[in-house]
């Protein structure tokens, strides 16, 4: 498919995250509701903003030919940031699967948003 080999602009950051962040603040009624734990929301809440914050802190790193140390620090970063956010989502499941399970549901939703709309920003641009 020549979709995959069309190269395009990298697309904006922040509808991507202003979706996944809109994913977070609208499941707080739904937690209340729902009669949920409300710990499973603050605790998806801070592994969101934590995420964000690392994702922020290595995009300002520049990528490329030219800076391959950089590239490759940002690799290992993005793979440790979702790491570290399955291992205290998986621990917290262990010690409470209520809490860790609506945590890490909420999370996902979240996550998945994020990645749609960053793919759908990206493949409806217009080639290079």
């Amino acid at each position: 498919m020549r979709v995959f080999e069309t190269p395009r602009p990298v697309p904006g950051k922040l509808a991507p995250v202003l979706a996944g962040a809109a994913v977070i603040a609208l499941a707080l009624p739904v937690f209340v509701v729902a009669d949920w734990p409300l710990e499973a929301w603050a605790l998806a809440a801070v592994l969101w903003l934590v995420g964000q914050a690392l994702s922020a802190l290595l995009a300002r790193l520049r990528l490329g030919l030219g800076n391959l140390a950089a590239s490759g620090v940002v690799g290992i970063g993005m793979s440790f940031r979702t790491i570290a956010i399955g291992v205290v989502l998986v621990a917290v499941a262990v010690s409470d699967a209520r809490v860790g399970i609506a945590a890490a549901l909420l999370y996902a939703a979240a996550y998945t948003l994020e990645l749609t709309v960053s793919l759908v920003s990206y493949f409806g641009a217009p080639a290079r």
